[in-house]
């Protein structure tokens, strides 16, 4: 239990912090195995009580249920040899739990796993693999056939007979029982989406079967030794073999260009820090994950407002700077609430953009409105 100013909160899990700390409770803040996995909601009145001086018991009604995102009792599937850097299930997001505190999550490059998903004749929301930096290898226990879009990398067929097939991706690929599958390692880009014909038999979590590295919640991501099962009900349709990307996958080298829009508190910097926000290029650091881009800038962005900010509603594409003054770009597994100021967020468009823009790239923002206060 912490205070910060005027507000107090309880930690639902193990966190760095900030805020100054009081005591403690052992009640479970978040709980999956409750139909409301949050115990507290927006506009629910808390009191705290010293139990070392009156005892109090809380609880909810708990209804059990398996959290399980893979189950093990079949030999047919996808065997995972090895599941490289970061392999998760990705769809179109968790909508609609922000009010526990739940960011959406979901692909970061949406574009991509609706071409994959087409690609084999699923509908394109349907969960894929999101494999970044490359480096899966499956096994196929059983006949069926993938499609992989995203990042530009190669994917190779490793046949029983010892034949190797290579292909490209946004192509629909045949695999047979005993076939090895290979993802190489991007030349652009930086995540790629594998679909799996009438997709992957999983749980869904909170309405979603996507994996939020930030509430560690969904299903798991993959490991080696897992076997994927596939939903061998699931109703697909034809197959949509005209496919390609959305935009051009960045380089390294690359400088990408992302539009976006300023506010909610462009006012709180200097004019000096906006002109440096949009003419400066920014490095993506190697600290950038699903969360969000830390970006580094030979000139740091100087706030003319100092105070402290009350915790406020950030969103997916939101460019929050910290103390240091270097930004960072949140992604889909962003905090729902930031408190430090938010100078502009990505548009809406270049979102997918942004989510396959590699390590070291650099980014150049491009203002297309100008701030106006509301």
């Amino acid at each position: 239990v912490g205070l910060a100013g005027e507000f107090s909160g309880v930690y639902p899990q193990q966190s760095p912090g900030g805020w100054q700390l009081i005591g403690t409770t052992e009640i479970k803040m978040w709980d999956l195995s409750r139909e409301q996995p949050a115990f507290l909601l927006p506009g629910d009145t808390v009191q705290f009580v010293d139990v070392q001086k009156a005892p109090v018991t809380v609880s909810l009604p708990e209804k059990k249920q398996s959290i399980n995102a893979l189950s093990f009792n079949k030999d047919k599937g996808l065997y995972v040899i090895s599941a490289g850097l970061q392999t998760l299930f990705q769809d179109e997001g968790r909508l609609g739990a922000a009010s526990m505190g739940v960011s959406a999550s979901g692909a970061l490059d949406k574009c991509a796993l609706h071409a994959a998903n087409r690609l084999v004749g699923n509908p394109p929301s349907l969960a894929a693999l999101e494999i970044t930096q490359g480096g899966l290898v499956l096994k196929a226990q059983q006949d069926c056939v993938i499609a992989l879009s995203g990042a530009d990398c190669t994917i190779s067929l490793k046949q029983t007979t010892g034949d190797i097939a290579f292909f490209s991706t946004y192509q629909t690929i045949d695999v047979r029982s005993g076939d090895e599958i290979t993802v190489g390692i991007p030349t652009a880009g930086i995540r790629s989406y594998l679909a799996v014909r009438g997709g992957f038999e999983l749980s869904p979590v909170l309405g979603s079967y996507a994996f939020d590295t930030l509430a560690q919640i969904g299903p798991q991501a993959l490991q080696n030794g897992d076997i994927l099962h596939l939903n061998d009900d699931n109703a697909s349709t034809g197959i949509i073999s005209q496919e390609q990307p959305s935009f051009s996958l960045p380089k390294q080298e690359d400088i990408v260009t992302l539009d976006i829009v300023l506010g909610p508190r462009t006012d709180w910097f200097t004019e000096d820090a906006i002109k440096t926000l949009t003419s400066q290029l920014w490095q993506v650091t190697p600290q950038s994950n699903r969360i969000g881009l830390r970006l580094l800038g030979d000139k740091s962005l100087e706030r003319q407002q100092q105070q402290e900010l009350s915790s406020e509603g950030t969103c997916i594409g939101a460019i929050q700077v910290p103390i240091n003054g270097q930004p960072v770009l949140f992604l889909h597994d962003h905090p729902l609430t930031g408190g430090y100021p938010v100078i502009g967020a990505v548009a809406e468009y270049h979102l997918s953009l942004a989510g396959q823009i590699p390590i070291n790239a650099k980014i150049r923002f491009n203002p297309i409105t100008l701030f106006q206060e509301y």
